[in-house]
C-alpha cells in the first residue's frame, strides 16, 4: 500500500472528512514519526510496532565491481519491530 492508497482508503472510510484533510493528517503523522527518529527518539504504536534508530559502525567495505577497499562511514538506520498484536494477526489461521 502506498501513501496515496492509504489516504484514499481513509477518505472512503471517513466520508465526513475531506480528502485534503486526510492527506494533511497522514502527512503530519509521518512527519512527526520522522522528526522523532531524527532526534534519536523511539516511536511506539501499541499493537502495531515500534520504530527506533540503530547505529552502524564505520567499516571497510568492498566495491563489488572492482574489488577495491572502500571506507564506509558510520551511519544511522531506521529499525522497525512489530508489535505482538500485529504478529498474531499476521499469523492467525
Amino acid at each position: 500500500m502506498t501513501k496515496s492508497e492509504l489516504i484514499l482508503r481513509l477518505a472512503e472510510r471517513h466520508p465526513h472528512l475531506l480528502q485534503r484533510d486526510v492527506e494533511r493528517i497522514v502527512t503530519t503523522i509521518f512527519d512527526e514519526i520522522s522528526a522523532a527518529l531524527a532526534r534519536g527518539e523511539r516511536v511506539e504504536l501499541r499493537g502495531f510496532g515500534a520504530f527506533s534508530v540503530k547505529r552502524r559502525d564505520a567499516r571497510v567495505g568492498r566495491n563489488p565491481r572492482t574489488g577495491a577497499s572502500v571506507q564506509v562511514d558510520e551511519k544511522f538506520i531506521p529499525f522497525f519491530k512489530t508489535g505482538k498484536q500485529l504478529r498474531e494477526r499476521l499469523n492467525a489461521e
